[in-house]
């Protein structure tokens, strides 16, 4: 094995298309049963989905990298502050990673096995990578309380990218959207609920085509944490693939420090679960942490693109979008997925897995759960 390849990942594999091919067929059930297991047990997993185009996603690893490779100044035109960096860029040194100070995160770290655990947050400055938000949610036909959440759409004024970019955006941004919203719908099935729970949900929710930028010009030694340990706030991430290695993946059942490497082949995506599926399951599921660094084989990857494409920007593109429960909603815990995760958690400890103190998930819009963990991360005052 080459330092650019990375071991292949045990993660399980969901088809889509038999799920899309007929909702009620019983081929259909048992993938929603497998979908929501791997949600349980791993709190990720790879989703199959023949309608998801690989030439859609280079288009837009493309434009990311023309993007990012602009002068900071024209970055900066881009950015939003007055909505908390909710649409528009946010440039590196910006947001901060909320375990470096966390303690229930700390927590997790320490019951790692140390040769599994993260590199080192501690004294971990603010994230050295960049961001865009595009905004692809479904306009309520009510007034939010949450507007800031819901900011009008940012398009960058250069002559080279404003022509590409909506479309682009729109195109790759649609298709893992539809993707995701079909993996809600078979986990809600899986997890015994009507299919609509989770869609209906977030049917308004304030989606984000997501991706970052790390300038491996600048960022390129080995061991540099891009993205500290973290998990994400929304209810599902979906990640096409990367040109770059460098994400790690810590699945639920394991406690292992596994880098990523989606199948090759057309329409696998990495999907992990976030803050708002925990809190809606009552733990049953637990938001998936994950970490980007420089790894031997970003290294490997980077000197063999220098070599190939010697005029293409080294920019680590992470093409990911958050599928997100609309800002009004009520996030409270299922009392039948809360009862299961109780049942879980007590069959984790008879196998000698401690899973920290137990967490409590109040009651809240989730607006209001979203604003606090911006508030963590410093994006918002």
């Amino acid at each position: 094995m080459s330092l650019a390849e990375e071991p292949a990942m045990d993660l399980p594999i969901i088809d889509l298309d038999v799920f899309l091919a007929g909702r009620d067929s019983p081929a259909a059930r048992e993938e929603c049963a497998k979908a929501a297991r791997a949600l349980v047990t791993y709190g990720a997993l790879i989703l199959r989905d023949s309608r998801v185009a690989e030439a859609d996603n280079a288009a837009f690893l493309d434009l990311m990298e023309d993007y990012f490779a602009q002068p900071e100044e024209a970055l900066r035109r881009d950015e939003r502050p007055e909505v908390n960096y909710q649409v528009g860029a946010t440039l590196e040194n910006t947001e901060k990673p909320k375990c470096a100070v966390d303690e229930p995160c700390l927590d997790v770290i320490r019951r790692l096995a140390p040769e599994e655990r993260p590199l080192d947050i501690s004294a971990h400055e603010p994230d050295p990578k960049c961001r865009f938000f595009w905004r692809m949610g479904e306009p309520a036909p009510y007034a939010t309380g949450f507007p800031s959440l819901h900011a009008d759409n940012v398009v960058p004024a250069a002559d080279h990218i404003r022509g590409r970019w909506t479309p682009v955006m729109t195109r790759w941004g649609e298709s893992m959207k539809s993707a995701v919203s079909a993996l809600a719908e078979m986990a809600a099935v899986g997890m015994g609920l009507p299919a609509e729970t989770f869609t209906d949900a977030g049917r308004y929710g304030p989606h984000l085509l997501a991706p970052t930028a790390s300038d491996l010009n600048k960022y390129g030694k080995k061991d540099t944490i891009l993205a500290g340990f973290h998990t994400d706030l929304n209810f599902l991430t979906i990640h096409g693939r990367s040109r770059y290695p460098g994400l790690h993946v810590w699945a639920r059942n394991t406690g292992r420090r596994i880098p990523v490497a989606i199948p090759a082949g057309e329409g696998h995506l990495l999907v992990q679960a976030g803050k708002q599926l925990e809190h809606l399951t009552g733990g049953l599921v637990k938001a998936g942490f994950h970490e980007v660094v420089v790894s031997d084989a970003t290294l490997a990857t980077l000197a063999d693109r220098r070599a190939r494409l010697p005029d293409r920007p080294s920019v680590r593109i992470s093409s990911t979008f958050f599928w997100t429960l609309s800002s009004d909603f009520d996030l409270v815990p299922i009392p039948a997925l809360a009862d299961r995760a109780r049942a879980v958690r007590e069959e984790q400890l008879r196998l000698g897995r401690d899973e920290g103190e137990a967490r409590h998930y109040p009651a809240m819009k989730v607006g209001e759960q979203v604003q606090a963990e911006l508030k963590h991360i410093a994006l918002m005052a």
